[in-house]
């Protein structure tokens, strides 16, 4: 597959999959960020070249991949010709219809994972949800998906909210809770690292079974003697106690329901 590739954005998704791309033999011929330091760093990774003025940004790509958060997309985008060319948004949450006034042709290509720069994912491994303007673009998306992923799905913008929104709960609060479980384990000089076994096995369980099925723990049959003493230790800390206090109360709620 010959095609040019430029990226709009530098962060932890397009360093990824703009590597991705690279290492299967696609083209990546530029790299945008509004920051030198990031803009740089991703095109030396590459071996490419960058910009941080939009009005530099080459007109010869075949594909513009933006990889940008979602509030500064409309800001970045509406100063660029692209032309024919085939431009598509990252986003997990943005509908495909948010590039039509900037490009006729264009596309959604949402990778389900979370990135941070400096620690290597398998590609292969992270499911790809499409979208596209055209049957034409589609395929194209679909290529190029298939190239770095062995899961592609073709997902509308209403289905891929709401599997963003299910991931929210699943990735980042779900962290959330290990940033608070970290922070109160802290001021009782004790390492997270004691957590470890416990959070493997947890995201284990979920491998294997619903996890309805696999909650434990005094909230699911509201032991208000552990709850209750739970959230006197935590008066200290009014953040934790008003989490804890509100996911023991979901907790109760969610299996009090037969389905």
């Amino acid at each position: 597959m010959s095609l040019k590739l430029c990226f709009i954005g530098a962060g932890n998704l397009a360093t990824h999959l703009a590597t991705t791309c690279s290492k299967a033999g696609l083209e990546i011929v530029q790299v945008y960020s509004r920051t030198e330091d990031s803009a740089k760093l991703l095109a030396d990774k590459l071996n490419t070249a960058y910009t941080t003025q939009t009005s530099s940004l080459v007109n010869y790509a075949d594909i513009y991949f933006v990889a940008l958060k979602d509030s500064a997309v409309e800001q970045v985008l509406s100063g660029i010709e692209f032309g024919d060319k085939l431009v598509v948004h990252c986003s997990g949450s943005l509908p495909l219809n948010v590039l039509s006034r900037f490009a006729k042709n264009h596309g959604v290509f949402y990778s389900l994972q979370t990135f941070s720069k400096n620690r290597k994912v398998d590609f292969r491994k992270i499911p790809i949800f499409i979208e596209a303007s055209s049957e034409e673009n589609l395929q194209i998306l679909k290529e190029i998906a298939n190239t770095v992923s062995e899961s592609v799905t073709v997902l509308n913008s209403e289905k891929r909210k709401s599997l963003h929104i299910a991931a929210v709960f699943a990735c980042n609060f779900a962290n959330h809770c290990y940033a608070m479980a970290a922070k109160y384990l802290e001021t009782k000089d004790l390492p997270f690292e004691i957590l470890r076994p416990l959070i493997m096995e947890t995201a284990s369980k979920a491998q294997e079974m619903h996890p309805k099925q696999a909650q434990t723990g005094p909230a699911i049959r509201f032991d208000e003697n552990i709850i209750n003493a739970h959230l006197n230790e935590l008066t200290e800390m009014p953040d934790l106690q008003e989490l804890y206090n509100s996911i023991s109360k979901s907790i109760f709620a969610h299996h009090q329901k037969k389905q």
